[in-house]
């Protein structure tokens, strides 16, 4: 099954919720779609699965109109961010569901319902009622109602958004290894964490405002963003971004921060360019420039700062819990080696992750220009 949109665009009550919409997706892959909320991950899986309608464009389902194909032939389970279970029924008939409004017979019904439990480690609790779960096992329970159909097509909506941290991360391994084991199907998962679409390790979608901004191997999306916004949207905390000029050797971000040229990047041109770098790469070092606490912020076991170099806000990410006063002092300095530049369009010019110089780099975009 391949599934195949062009330029598609949905408006509701004036507000665009996707514009101008193209991809591919073959069959037996796996797809992650980042972004914010309000970015149009949920409208986009709304309409893959048949509940939305679109304005204008093409969808197709192997070459066939699949607008014109009624949500139960689609062959689609949809797992939500609130996990639906039926609470008069218990966990085997949850599960089971799909298949007696398909009018299995009851020993192919226990067969399945039965190596799908065992799949997700829920089969010591099909004779209880969801209410007798927690929260993550009532999550296994509708993730194996959507598994045990014979669906071509898998979406996930956000599914581990409402669980507490460490459920999260047990589910997300176990997701990764599900997922690994469902390759006769196509499996797409939406999520607002840049981590956790990382950790998966599938295909990434990145959206922003109803826009599909870039899609790639997530490692490739982490490591090379197309542009600045695909750099905010696929970085948590965003990438800090920082308008400055190279004249000669040097680059000015403000009348205070004037930095050399790494040795890497001896080869830019003159001229204003806007400069990346993650929070992490910003350190704190002791007679480095002085920069004036906004906000800390204690992350688990990281602290995160919201600075102000001059007239430049920034954000780092820091190991360890660090206490800093609202308008203390705190000392940085940054890991030019991690630098990312981008064009006066926002455009990327040049990564860390390259293996080529920036002289190349643009070389490279004057041709694809």
């Amino acid at each position: 099954m391949s599934i195949v949109a062009e330029n598609i665009n949905l408006t509701v009550d004036g507000e665009a919720y996707l514009r101008n919409v193209s991809f591919e997706l073959p069959n037996e892959d796996f797809f992650i779609i980042v972004g914010r909320t309000k970015a149009g991950k949920t409208t986009l899986l709304r309409l893959l699965a048949g509940l939305e309608e679109i304005d204008s464009g093409r969808l197709t389902l192997d070459g066939n109109d699949l607008t014109k194909m009624p949500p139960w032939e689609r062959k689609v389970g949809m797992v939500y961010q609130q996990f639906i279970n039926y609470p008069h029924l218990n966990n085997f008939e949850n599960i089971a569901f799909p298949l007696r409004r398909a009018g299995l017979p009851e020993d192919k019904i226990a067969e399945a319902v039965n190596k799908v439990a065992s799949v997700l480690g829920v089969e010591e609790f099909l004779e209880k009622l969801p209410s007798e779960l927690s929260g993550g096992q009532q999550q296994r329970i509708a993730l194996a109602r959507a598994l045990v159909k014979d669906s071509k097509l898998l979406i996930l909506d956000e599914p581990l958004v409402n669980l507490d941290y460490k459920l999260r991360e047990q589910l997300r391994e176990e997701f990764k290894n599900i997922f690994n084991d469902q390759r006769e199907r196509l499996v797409i998962y939406s999520t607002t964490e840049p981590a956790e679409a990382m950790e998966l390790n599938g295909t990434v979608i990145v959206m922003h405002e109803g826009e599909i901004i870039q899609i790639g191997a997530a490692e490739e999306v982490y490591n090379r963003p197309a542009n600045t916004r695909v750099a905010e949207v696929f970085n948590d905390p965003p990438m800090n971004l920082v308008r400055g000029v190279v004249e000669g050797n040097r680059i000015h971000f403000n009348q205070d921060v004037i930095m050399a040229l790494p040795d890497h990047l001896q080869t830019l041109a003159a001229g204003r360019y806007t400069f990346g770098i993650r929070a992490a790469d910003i350190n704190l070092q002791p007679n480095a420039y002085a920069s004036e606490v906004q906000l800390g912020e204690i992350n688990g076991s990281e602290t995160i700062l919201h600075i102000k170099l001059g007239d430049i806000s920034l954000v780092t990410e820091q190991e360890g819990v660090h206490q800093y006063d609202l308008g203390a002092s705190a000392s940085v300095d940054f890991d030019l080696d991690q630098l990312y530049i981008f064009d006066n369009n926002g455009d990327l010019l040049f990564s860390p992750a390259a293996n080529s110089s920036v002289e190349k780099a643009m070389q490279d975009q004057e041709k694809d220009n």
